[in-house]
């Protein structure tokens, strides 16, 4: 060791050199790099270790204009299209009312906390998913490329869905509109009704011949569906102006349509509440069947709704949250947008059963007068006596309450003929019994219940402009899952990246809008998130709680939120999310293995569905989308494992002063690409480990690329010091 280093002999009590005078009066004369080097010094708190605190040298990093529109795009992106046609569906198939027990119980336990995390992360660290994992641990930075496969593979699918809700409102503005009756067929001899319309129903044989024109298995591919596939391309066209220029374009955009989708559904409530039979869906609807509260499948459906209705795993929660102030109390936002969310849910049911109920009176009503004619048919034929039909009720208008008693009375008195005369008891809650969801809800039973509204092709307008909304917010969201990782990634221009990624998915989503493309949507939504999203959660809440740690994470909160979050959060991270997470994933695989892998295809003959196995070549599509979502984290993982890549091409370190001494780091400053997959990001290194940070300019020098955050590194001042042994550091 030279004797004359003075660094190296001094012991230093201090975390750092407070200032320029201590660093100078610490240097050996033959330093002349030193004497000519500018210093310039930046203070920091010791808590703020691991992130660099925002200051006017660091770059411009876009924010939200104001909190309404964070919230706004939070919800827009968590409110989505499932809100309106899986959670009713799940309501009334798992208890009714009694299923909103085990949701609110999950949603507290699961919901909330996972969805405070994510928002925490993204805040903090100030990157997107790959950003802000790879920054964690860089050995889990697969997490946020997988984050960005699936919100990939669910762009891919759910713009088909607005596609869908375009054309249904393109054809709204007409009266009367084009579902409600059958079309008929003329020949030269004479006309007549549809035989597949007549079959099924008007509205069904709207949804899969004339909008979807669909074939009859997901093998037979029938060509494109031109009217699809423009509404497909006006889909995309859309997102991409709403996302061209990230937050800035699309913030202003949420406004509308996150707020129209609340203002069209308390409009629907108010207007079906006033028609006949909207109470009885909503008692139907409400009525507790608590015995199958009790059963391990409810709280299993419950769970992954909860999941998904957040939209925890797809990176748009840490996207969104990023571009947030670092004080910004993100607990009060997890706590209030998981709420809203609820309440949106249980909104939305009150409509789709009020509306179903109406729906259901209607079809009573002509159930009545059909058996009540054939009931008369009967009389004039004798087959049932007159006598046996009380005197005060009149068969050509009867009510539902005469009419069932008639039903009672003819079934006990012709007990052994009553299955020959085919009557039909026309209960209304028969109908409500029948468990709709998806297209099967929004483009089937809703479509044909406003068939029978007063002014239905307003009605139809709002609906269908409505999810148009739902999925806008969604796709806002998703689509800020990809771009802005990639974006703070890569340095790449989000103007061109978002342009190219429209492109590519509305190339790759014409699958979709084949005459068989109903078929490949049902597979990309039964396999191309569940279970990926479920595993990135798990990893995520691991790499926080134990790769990160957990006290260490509790200390940032406080930091960042200027209080402690409460220690309710600590226990739910560390002990009870994993282990229910992982419940929930076995429950999900094993759920996956009993189930038949297939779907239901449109027979045009029988004009019914039926339900048909995957080809070979279609379960190797579905393997191939959880694997391919789920490869990203193996990869990265062994890559940096083993060192697979080498990023020490750089002859430049970054050095980090700690208790008196300096610690060199090699880095790569160039900004490959290598570096990614091989460890952190220049955008994403931390900052040194002490209370107050050095960087140095050497003076005379030419200018210096300055890392993404702005700063110059200390490392290019030990870069350019004449042969320091490192020893000497």
């Amino acid at each position: 060791m030279p004797k004359n280093s003075k660094v190296v002999k001094r012991e230093l009590d201090d975390e750092v050199i407070e200032s320029v005078k201590d660093l100078l009066s610490n240097e050996d004369s033959a330093d002349d790099a030193f004497k000519k080097s500018e210093l310039i010094v930046n203070i920091q708190e010791e808590k703020d270790t691991d992130i660099e605190e925002e200051s006017e040298i660091e770059d411009e990093r876009p924010a939200w204009n104001s909190k309404l529109q964070y919230i706004l795009a939070q919800v827009g992106f968590s409110v989505g299209l499932g809100n309106v046609w899986r959670f009713p569906y799940l309501c009334q198939k798992n208890g009714g009312g009694a299923y909103l027990l085990p949701y609110l119980i999950l949603l507290l336990v699961i919901g909330i906390p996972l969805f405070f995390l994510e928002l925490s992360v993204g805040q903090r660290i100030r990157r997107g998913s790959i950003g802000v994992w790879n920054y964690i641990s860089p050995k889990l930075g697969g997490i946020g490329f997988a984050s960005c496969v699936v919100c990939f593979f669910v762009a891919l699918y759910y713009n088909v869905i607005i596609g869908w809700s375009l054309f249904y409102f393109s054809q709204s503005f007409q009266q009367p509109l084009p579902w409600d009756q059958c079309p008929l067929v003329k020949n030269a001899s004479h006309t007549f009704v549809e035989p597949e319309c007549e079959k099924s129903s008007a509205t069904t044989y709207y949804w899969y011949r004339e909008a979807l024109n669909i074939s009859s298995s997901i093998s037979e591919s029938g060509g494109l569906n031109w009217k699809m596939t423009i509404c497909l391309l006006a889909a995309w066209v859309m997102v991409c102006l709403a996302m061209i220029k990230g937050i800035q374009s699309s913030g202003k955009i949420m406004y509308f349509s996150s707020l129209f989708p609340y203002v069209v559904l308390i409009c629907f409530l108010i207007r079906v509440l006033l028609l006949n039979g909207s109470i009885d869906g909503i008692r139907h609807m409400f009525t507790p069947k608590l015995e199958i509260m009790l059963e391990a499948k409810v709280w299993r459906e419950a769970a992954t709704q909860v999941f998904f209705a957040l939209g925890l795993g797809f990176g748009g929660v840490i996207a969104f949250s990023s571009y947030n102030k670092r004080d910004n109390n993100c607990h009060f936002d997890a706590v209030l947008v998981s709420f809203i969310n609820f309440f949106t849910s249980v909104l939305a049911t009150l409509v789709v059963f009020a509306v179903l109920g109406f729906k259901a009176n209607v079809i009573n009503e002509k159930c009545i007068a059909q058996n009540s004619e054939m009931i008369i048919k009967f009389l004039k034929m004798g087959n049932i006596s007159q006598d046996i039909i009380p005197h005060h009720i009149n068969l050509s208008a009867v009510t539902e309450e005469d009419y069932h008693l008639v039903y009672d009375i003819i079934q006990k008195v012709k007990e052994e003929e009553f299955p020959v005369l085919h009557l039909n008891s026309c209960q209304i809650g028969d109908e409500l019994n029948k468990a709709v969801q998806g297209t099967g809800l929004a483009f089937i039973a809703f479509t044909e219940a406003m068939t029978h509204f007063p002014a239905s092709p307003f009605w139809s307008v709002m609906f269908f402009l409505m999810l148009v909304n739902l999925g806008l917010g969604s796709m806002f969201g998703t689509i800020e899952g990809i771009i802005t990782p990639v974006v703070d990634t890569f340095k790449v221009r989000k103007e061109i990246l978002t342009v190219i990624c429209c492109l590519l998915a509305f190339s790759i989503g014409l699958i979709f809008v084949q005459r068989s493309g109903n078929y490949f949507v049902t597979m990309f939504d039964d396999y191309s998130a569940t279970l990926p999203l479920l595993i990135v959660v798990i990893l995520e809440n691991i790499a926080v709680c134990f790769v990160y740690g957990i006290d260490k994470f509790m200390e940032d909160l406080r930091d960042m939120l200027g209080f402690a979050p409460s220690r309710y959060y600590y226990y739910i991270w560390k002990y009870i999310s994993p282990l229910m997470l992982l419940s929930l994933l076995i429950a999900s695989v094993v759920n996956m293995g009993i189930s038949p892998p297939g779907y239901n295809a449109w027979i045009e003959d029988k004009a019914s569905e039926e339900f048909l196995s995957y080809p070979t070549w279609g379960m190797v599509v579905c393997i191939a989308l959880m694997v391919l979502a789920i490869l990203p984290v193996p990869v990265v993982f062994i890559v940096r494992r083993c060192n697979l890549i080498d990023d020490s091409s750089g002859n430049l370190a970054s050095v980090t002063y700690k208790r008196g001494r300096v610690l060199k780091e090699p880095v790569n400053l160039e900004g490959d690409d290598a570096s990614l997959i091989h460890g952190k990001i220049p955008s994403e290194m931390s900052s040194p480990n002490f209370g107050k940070n050095i960087y140095r300019k050497q003076s005379g020098s030419p200018t210096l690329d300055t890392a993404p955050n702005g700063r110059y590194g200390i490392g290019y001042l030990m870069a350019d010091m004449p042969d320091m042994p490192e020893s000497d550091l």
